[in-house]
């Protein structure tokens, strides 16, 4: 590729730089949201990179210096743990905890910081013993995740649940019915819900189209595209075979020829990601940059482990990284601190990198218009594509941003187009009720009761109204019949007395807020747990946390007696249940065995390479098995009142999962 540029861009191209320093002055809509917050709720809408965490920041000052309390909840752990480290240097160490799946320091601290189903969860348990939560205000981040399919239901309860006194403070860049949820806010709350939009963002976007050849051109010119670029809708590189893909080398030259750098790529999968970081050579020069070499040996002191990563020698001579749910949490730390501090020239990602963490570049390229929504493949949403772009442009570091979009099969110009002018989809509801969420209720609310607090959903405001968006017919459930399905059940299973009380096992059962809590339960209640090993216990729960669909060869002839034999002991005992729970309509998902064999080993102190390699799966599905086990066994410990034997033994099958390279201070 020849890096050339046409003419129409050398007034773009002037005035790509840092702008000029400048004392701090918050904009209007950032004053405006939090006089809001004072005396009423507040739902701010902005951009990604505008401001929004300032608002959180101020918000969190003024109840702190009143000596309040407030509660930051996000729906990431890379995030969370983030503004832990954040808020430490605002408002010192010693006022601000954490309170993860993984992770509990300082909890009694004025300013806690943790996931939206810890917050959900303390909700739960404050309407069981009678009591307020102690806290002041609540800031739930990245807000449109009330629309996402599996949590969402979670962000909704919480708005629910939350009593009316506590402040509620909502920031996302992406709600299409902002004014609705407002509304319905409103109404279930007793208070205004005001909506704060902030419409412009804080480094103006600039839309490119790279020719095969290495050209760059606008790709829109008076809302069409360029003239000339119709040529490519549709079709691959030219002249280029499928099996070369890209040349992703080739066009981070061209970038960084037009001070483009740096930039985020866009890939369909990780193996794409992984892929690209083969065709990318050193910078002319080498790398000659002593900060970096620097930087990056400071990292891997901290994390020695990673000396030996598979992409460190691309790192280091490229300055590229793949970046995916595929690698350990540390590298992706590695990755994202070296990213942030403006010290790689690209990173290959998938889309989860769009959302959350602050993580921003001059140039995000686009190579596909679709994107895989963990069905299949469908065209990028409104909502997909501001979250995308949003990372283009670093506010006091980018006086203009650029999206680059690469022409290939999978790349619909005209859609992009259409895109760059659609505003983000409307959110719809997505409560639901399981076995835990009613367990939980019924703790301290009657069925009656239960039904008002379905009456004040999103989804009964929505159908009222007949706007639930993107629903299909076949969603549209009445929550109603759903919860007396799901009561009736655990009447019949001796969870729930006739009375619509909780029993004795219903009462602890409840304290299993977990995706497939009845079989846990019933494991307990049967007494099938292993008693006497924590690397068992770790072992047979680990089946209860693998939510995939992937069952990989195992021969049981080469792992341990003991382990298949408590294996099967708890498949066998929950067999009959599973059966019910099927003929019932309830989701029973599989318990594999080789979950089991993975954690056992790693329990037992194997090696995470070894094993790594024997089993064939990525380091960050394998740290995800790890952490959601332990996850589980966070919820038995809680146990310790009913069943002290398996709470202990399930503290000590923590400990012996939770360790490098998994974790990480």
């Amino acid at each position: 590729m020849k890096p050339e540029a046409e003419p129409a861009l050398k007034g773009v191209f002037a005035k790509i730089g840092k702008p000029p320093a400048a004392a701090f002055r918050p904009d209007p809509f950032q004053i405006e949201a939090l006089e809001a917050i004072r005396d009423a709720d507040c739902l701010v809408m902005a951009p990604t990179g505008s401001g929004k965490t300032w608002i959180a920041e101020e918000a969190i000052r003024s109840v702190f210096l009143k000596g309040g309390r407030c509660w930051y909840a996000s729906p990431l752990k890379a995030l969370t743990n983030a503004k832990w480290v954040d808020f430490g240097h605002l408002f010192d160490e010693a006022n601000v905890g954490i309170v993860t799946g993984d992770t509990k320091e300082n909890t009694d601290a004025p300013i806690i910081v943790g996931t939206t189903e810890i917050l959900r969860n303390q909700l739960y348990d404050a309407m069981h013993s009678g009591e307020n939560l102690n806290c002041d205000l609540v800031i739930l981040d990245e807000a449109h995740f009330l629309g996402d399919q599996d949590r969402g239901v979670v962000w909704e309860e919480i708005m629910i649940y939350l009593p009316a006194r506590i402040g509620l403070l909502l920031l996302s860049a992406t709600i299409g019915n902002g004014e609705e949820i407002a509304a319905w806010l409103t109404s279930v709350r007793g208070k205004p819900c005001r909506v704060i939009r902030e419409e412009k963002r804080p480094v103006p976007l600039y839309p490119l189209f790279l020719h095969p050849s290495g050209r760059l051109m606008p790709l829109v010119e008076k809302n069409r595209l360029f003239g000339g670029i119709g040529d490519f809708i549709g079709r691959r590189f030219h002249g280029r075979p499928d099996r070369g893909g890209p040349p992703f080398g080739e066009m981070i030259e061209v970038l960084g020829h037009f001070r483009l750098l740096p930039a985020i790529f866009f890939l369909k999968s990780r193996s794409e990601c992984d892929a690209a970081l083969v065709q990318c050579a050193p910078p002319e020069g080498g790398t000659g940059d002593e900060t970096f070499l620097t930087e990056l040996e400071a990292l891997l002191e901290r994390f020695p482990y990673l000396r030996n990563h598979r992409h460190l020698n691309d790192l280091r001579a490229a300055r590229v990284a793949s970046h995916h749910g595929g690698q350990l949490p540390a590298w992706k730390f590695l990755v994202e601190t070296l990213m942030k501090k403006g010290q790689l020239r690209a990173i290959f990602a998938t889309s989860t990198v769009a959302a959350g963490v602050n993580f921003p570049a001059r140039t995000i390229v686009l190579m596909n218009s679709d994107l895989f929504n963990g069905r299949d493949f469908a065209p990028l949403s409104g909502t997909e594509f501001h979250q995308m772009t949003g990372r283009a442009g670093r506010r006091g570091q980018d006086r203009v941003g650029f999206m680059l979009v690469a022409p290939g099969r999978f790349m619909d110009l005209v859609h992009i187009r259409k895109l760059l002018l659609k505003k983000p989809e409307a959110i719809a509801s997505r409560i639901r009720s399981d076995f835990s969420m009613v367990l939980n209720l019924l703790l301290s609310q009657t069925p009656e009761d239960i039904r008002e607090i379905f009456a004040n959903s999103l989804a009964s405001w929505q159908r009222r109204l007949g706007t639930a968006p993107g629903r299909p017919a076949g969603e549209k459930t009445d929550l109603w019949t759903d919860f007396q399905r799901h009561l009736r059940f655990l009447q019949q299973e001796g969870f729930v007395a006739e009375n619509n009380r909780l029993t004795e096992n219903g009462i602890w059962a409840a304290k299993l807020r977990l995706d497939q809590p009845l079989l846990v339960a019933e494991s307990i209640r049967r007494g099938v747990l292993p008693r006497d090993d924590e690397r068992l216990l770790a072992a047979v729960i680990a089946p209860f946390v693998y939510d995939g669909d992937q069952d990989l060869n195992m021969a049981r002839k080469d792992l341990p007696s003991r382990l298949t034999r408590a294996y099967d002991r708890v498949m066998k005992t929950l067999s009959d249940l599973a059966e019910r729970l099927k003929a019932g309509g309830f989701p029973v998902a599989p318990l594999y065995l080789w979950p089991a064999a993975v954690i056992y080993e790693w329990a037992a102190g194997g090696n995470w390479n070894l094993i790594i390699r024997k089993v064939g799966i990525a380091e960050g599905d394998m740290a995800m098995l790890v952490m959601r086990t332990a996850d589980n066994l966070r919820q038995l410990t809680s146990l310790k009142e009913t069943h002290p034997e398996v709470a202990a033994l399930a503290w000590k099958a923590r400990e012996a999962i939770l360790r490098d390279p998994v974790v990480f201070d």
